[in-house]
């Protein structure tokens, strides 16, 4: 586990502004696709450098954990970078939806 938070952490630097991807997404990419909560916990912890803000569940959800004001916060700052929202409050994944690194 120890080798796996810095290169999801790699990944989510890799994603463009305006852009999301899902936690799943970042533990295929990162090598296991069972490991999507261990891709959460990266976000939890990692560093000021990482946009963490732009990863966002498999419905597009945002993060109650995110800080300092939760899903508030999480939205904010996807909306600064021009990422879209449906009416339920989720991300327009169809649009906004970044398909990947180059590998």
């Amino acid at each position: 586990m120890e080798a796996l938070f810095p290169r999801i952490w790699a990944l989510t630097r890799q994603i463009p502004p305006g852009k999301v991807a899902t936690y799943g997404q970042l533990a295929r990419w990162a090598g296991n696709p069972r490991l999507a909560r261990a891709a959460g916990y990266a976000m939890h912890s990692a560093p000021a450098d990482v946009p963490c803000h732009r990863v966002v569940n498999r419905f597009g959800g945002l993060c109650d954990a995110f800080l300092p004001a939760g899903r508030e916060t999480h939205r904010m700052l996807l909306e600064v970078e021009g990422v879209g929202f449906r009416p339920d409050g989720t991300v327009d994944l169809e649009q906004y939806l970044w398909r990947g690194p180059e590998l």
